[in-house]
């Protein structure tokens, strides 16, 4: 565990630390319960990742985003939100912001051909947009690049599949009652890079807006920088610092949406201190398009807990979101 301060300590006695492999499930469940229904949010350590893995991830990113700023607008696709996503392009807290997030990403999803049957832009079931071998030639090493982002994705698919299932026990169904539902994943890993310019609340610049995530889960990989908070059930920020070797793991709106509000999805927020930029790359991990979300029996009743939400489907509810917090965000309508 790194080096913490006093209100480090105070965060992370407040922020639950769960093992995914303790020998007691039932331990486990109980404590992914409680940080569920009270947090939203848990440090996830146990899950088999090497450092070495996390090293590369990181390193790997902060030479895709030293290209230049020519070369990485060229790897946008706006129908697939994949690619790359300028500076100040995402803006998560409209209310409260003045200009945009002060980061820049880049999305990789599942890698879809055009001569796939599954292929449908419509439903973000496409390519990848990767660096070419002429452009890295002189900037990183693109067979590298491409081939470490796809081996960690499918690493962390595998963490976030035996996440899911432990949810499904802690809410009280069956382990695998979510597993058809994760057929054929909406699964994004996200490349951020933020800016080394310092956050101002009071002017309403934010290195990343006050926002709950989308959808059902989402596993965080940071650098050292600190700057995620989390907004507690006492309506305060809590700071969430980097934990070596931990992925920090959230729930998103989806999951509410299933659970009637007993697990919750918590506002989130990141703030720069100024002066160090910070890399981090979460892995969003969602349903599958045409998945039904609604209210389950064991979350809800007529009388004592009536459902709260309506009745959608995983990627109604994405298409949604992306369009009221990115700016290029350009949906394709129907099938090509």
């Amino acid at each position: 565990m790194n080096s913490l301060s006093t209100r480090d300590e105070l965060s992370i006695s407040k922020i639950p630390s769960i093992r995914l492999d303790e020998t007691d499930r039932e331990s486990t469940v109980q404590k992914i319960r409680h940080a569920c229904m009270n947090v939203g949010f848990f440090y996830l350590e146990g899950h088999g990742i090497e450092q070495s893995m996390f090293d590369t991830v990181l390193a790997q990113s902060k030479s895709f985003f030293g290209l230049p700023l020519a070369s990485k607008r060229a790897l946008s696709d706006k129908v697939m939100s994949r690619g790359y996503t300028g500076m100040e392009e995402e803006t998560l807290d409209p209310s409260s912001q003045s200009k945009g997030d002060t980061k820049e990403g880049f999305y990789i999803g599942r890698e879809i051909y055009p001569t796939d049957p599954q292929y449908n832009p419509a439903k973000f079931c496409g390519p990848n947009q990767w660096p070419d071998e002429l452009l890295c030639s002189t900037h990183i090493e693109c067979f590298s690049f491409r081939t470490t982002m796809e081996l960690y994705f499918t690493t962390i698919s595998a963490v976030a599949l035996r996440v899911i299932q432990l949810l499904a026990l802690a809410i009280g169904v069956d382990e695998h009652y979510f597993d058809s539902s994760f057929s054929d994943p909406l699964a994004v890993l996200r490349l951020l890079h933020y800016s080394g310019e310092p956050s101002r609340p009071e002017d309403g610049i934010f290195a990343c807006g006050a926002h709950s995530d989308y959808g059902m889960i989402t596993l965080l990989l940071t650098d050292s920088t600190p700057g995620l908070q989390i907004f507690t059930k006492d309506n305060i920020w809590l700071d969430a610092p980097p934990v070596a070797g931990a992925l920090v793991v959230n729930l998103g709106d989806m999951l509410e949406r299933w659970t009637n509000g007993i697990f919750r999805s918590t506002k989130h927020r990141v703030l720069t201190a100024g002066g160090t930029e910070r890399y981090s790359i979460p892995f969003f991990y969602e349903p599958n398009f045409d998945t039904v979300v609604e209210c389950l029996s064991e979350c809800c009743d007529t009388e004592i807990n009536p459902g709260k939400y309506p009745r959608t489907t995983s990627g109604q509810h994405l298409l949604e979101k992306y369009k009221q917090t990115h700016a290029d965000f350009k949906p394709e309508t129907k099938k090509n």
